[in-house]
């Protein structure tokens, strides 16, 4: 998934603001949930998820907890969420849209491009996209060929000249003269 974030500020256990976000989301967009201090509640599950990808939503990321996963799953909306939880929530307090906001430890400011995959997701903030995608490129280019000589037998020893790091650790093989 990659998108650009539309940030949420949100009450523990009310979320009211995610529903007033996704009025400003537009195609493409990631929700970036945070609450202004601990919250495991399913603060977003199926119905949101519906209305969500109606907008053109790509995707969820939040510091809460999510409901309804079975149906999130199913209708292939990703999700990374702290905590799964059937708990409700309620719709009474005033939050914050598209401001910054802290999810998992990193600094999120509207527009900066989330990118999440099974194995996490990562933020790249809006003036380092371009040389992000450059260096992204050329790591891949790198892994490529690298993959290339993995697979022609050479051992990785080799290609990261790792030989002379384990002779410096002190690094000796059983049965070696």
């Amino acid at each position: 998934m990659v998108g650009s974030a539309v940030t949420v500020s949100c009450h523990p256990g009310d979320n009211v603001m995610i529903h007033a976000a996704i009025e400003v989301c537009q195609p493409g967009d990631v929700l970036v949930v945070t609450c202004t201090s601990e919250s495991t509640d399913g603060m977003f599950g199926e119905l949101l998820g519906v209305s969500a990808r109606a907008h053109g939503v790509k995707g969820l990321v939040t510091e809460a907890g999510v409901r309804d996963t079975v149906e999130l799953t199913e209708m292939e909306f990703p999700v990374w969420a702290r905590q799964i939880s059937v708990k409700g929530t309620v719709k009474a307090t005033a939050g914050s849209v598209n401001v910054p906001v802290v999810c998992g430890g990193a600094i999120v400011n509207p527009g900066d491009v989330i990118v999440g995959d099974r194995d996490g997701v990562v933020v790249v903030p809006r003036v380092q996209v371009e040389s992000v995608v450059q260096a992204a490129q050329a790591r891949m280019e790198k892994e490529n060929r690298t993959r290339e000589r993995l697979a022609r037998g050479e051992l990785g020893l080799d290609i990261y000249g790792l030989r002379e790091k384990l002779r410096a650790l002190g690094v000796t093989y059983v049965g070696e003269n």
